[in-house]
């Protein structure tokens, strides 16, 4: 089996709230400390019947290894190492070879603080494909499959991790290619104040991880043939951070073409969250920011006059500006305009787009505010008048009473106000001018980090993905494997015909995923977002 890179989240305490919070600085923390998925341990070791095979890309040949029905393929430079006079630059042209390279093993995730393998030479990618003879479940039927055959559809795959933290290869796409018949691409691009520094002697910078994104695309278009995808047939999908990178791709013309279906899990590009939702003190955060607020920030940053300073600093120094560099910045090339105004203009790729939230997305982050012993019903009530003032905190405790668990309401807050009514108006707003689907996922016991043995996470943010892909020693029950089932039929037939099935109406309809039978739900009634459209 091919080597992953394993890493354990800290389960309680300042460790935990250091791995859900990512790597920004304490005093500033980014939107998508969300998508720093808090039981990542990815699996690792060799399978005793695992085989090589082999590809031809355009850089050269690639020995992958074969094992469980899939081929993978790790560790694919798909651009020039981004070091020395290529920091903070866009991608240039990946490396070439002769002979044939192994493929067996990741390359290092992208510096990041805490992760002593992570590098600023990351921009690495992994294939993961149906091997030939193996079992072809989305058609429900076996048959030997030779590269001559159809090609499959392409899923490439953008972690979250607060733009500050993750890796590619922490996701295991086996049963994703395997049942769906799909080629799934993971991708590592620039993180922190590596992807997202700018500068005003940088012209066009701050958004270097979103151009790393595009490269990953165009190196996609150019090789998938040679792993049996269709480069005509590409969905782009991640959650959180990753997701929120969908949605930016979206309302990049730079991207059009590279791409023709998007999944944003947990990551539409309207989530916003008022101060304190995110973590007590936090400031108040969107995922985007103008460059030319960004580029002032950078301007004297680690005692520097000068980008060849700045580019001679060791990466540890350079990490230490990640409070201030974990947003991508909009007035540039890559993003001429803000994602949030360009999707009220109508400005994407029209490509058909699958979006949704967890039931309770916010209490993976209201467990935080009860580290320290459980939330008081005053306690709720002041962070209620801090957050929003005396008057609307007034109207939002009639409308979420603290009840007998006042976090719960707090977390109740977060999820409607934050994450789902946001979602929700982007799906108006994309519907405008392309199929959308919706989706809740809504199974109330997923498996779970240990946070807080008396706190209920539910359908927390992030608990959707083991069902998608394996993650490290997670294990799903019946249940839960069945609805992985489901979810992988549904994800992988919209990655191969635009809708993710006849059962499964466009948008205003929302798919509640759950272990009962598939229903939809009135998200909007739910999570009432008719009074947050008048509270916001």
């Amino acid at each position: 089996m091919p080597k992953r890179r394993s890493t354990t989240g800290a389960a309680l305490g300042a460790a935990l709230l250091m791995a859900v919070m990512g790597t920004a600085d304490a005093a500033q923390t980014s939107p998508a400390t969300a998508g720093q998925h808090p039981h990542r341990q990815p699996a690792q070791g060799q399978h005793p019947e695992a085989r090589s095979d082999t590809a031809r890309t355009r850089q050269g040949r690639l020995e992958g290894v074969t094992a469980d029905g899939v081929t993978t393929y790790q560790g694919i430079p798909y651009a020039a190492p981004p070091v020395g006079p290529l920091r903070w630059r866009p991608p240039a042209a990946p490396p070439t070879w002769t002979g044939t390279r192994t493929a067996a093993e990741p390359g290092p995730a992208c510096a990041q603080p805490e992760v002593a393998d992570s590098a600023e030479d990351c921009l690495y990618l992994n294939v993961t494909t149906p091997a030939d003879g193996a079992d072809r479940a989305a058609g429900a039927r076996v048959r030997a499959r030779t590269r001559s055959d159809t090609p499959r559809p392409v899923v490439v795959w953008l972690h979250g991790g607060a733009f500050s933290s993750g890796s590619g290869d922490q996701y295991d796409a086996t049963r994703m290619a395997r049942q769906g018949d799909v080629t799934v691409v993971t991708v590592n691009s620039r993180l922190g104040a590596l992807g997202f520094f700018a500068h005003p002697d940088l012209p066009d910078s701050g958004a270097f991880g979103l151009q790393d994104q595009q490269a990953a695309l165009r190196w996609v278009r150019d090789n998938a043939a040679a792993f049996g995808g269709d480069p005509g047939n590409v969905t782009l999908m991640g959650e959180s951070s990753g997701g929120a990178s969908v949605c930016a791709q979206l309302t990049s013309p730079n991207a059009a073409g590279l791409f023709h279906r998007a999944v944003i899990q947990s990551g539409s590009c309207l989530q916003n969250w008022p101060k304190n939702t995110l973590a007590p003190g936090d400031p108040a955060a969107t995922y985007f920011e103008h460059q030319d607020k960004l580029a002032a920030k950078g301007r004297g940053a680690l005692g520097c006059r000068s980008l060849k300073c700045l580019r001679a600093k060791p990466v540890k120094d350079v990490l230490s500006l990640n409070g201030r560099f974990h947003q991508p910045a909009y007035g540039t090339s890559v993003l001429p305009h803000s994602p949030v105004r360009a999707l009220a203009a109508g400005d994407v790729l029209r490509v058909p787009v699958l979006q949704g939230n967890t039931r309770d997305e916010h209490r993976l982050f209201a467990a935080l505010f009860t580290l320290d012993g459980p939330m008081a019903a005053a306690d709720y009530r002041r962070l209620l008048t801090e957050t929003y003032g005396r008057r609307q905190a007034a109207r939002i405790a009639r409308a979420y009473p603290p009840g007998a668990t006042p976090a719960l309401a707090w977390a109740k807050v977060g999820t409607d106000r934050s994450w789902v009514c946001p979602t929700l108006a982007a799906d108006r707003l994309l519907a405008r001018h392309v199929p959308v689907y919706s989706y809740e996922f809504a199974d109330r016991h997923p498996p779970a980090p240990d946070l807080h043995p008396d706190f209920p996470l539910g359908a927390y943010h992030s608990a959707e993905l083991p069902y998608l892909f394996g993650m490290g020693d997670l294990r799903l029950d019946d249940g839960q494997s069945a609805l992985s089932r489901r979810m992988l039929a549904a994800w992988t037939t919209f990655a191969r015909t635009g809708t993710p099935g006849d059962h499964w109406p466009p948008f205003p309809h929302t798919q509640q995923l759950a272990r009962n039978t598939p229903s939809g739900v009135d998200a909007a009634a739910e999570h009432r977002c008719a009074f947050w459209s008048r509270n916001s």
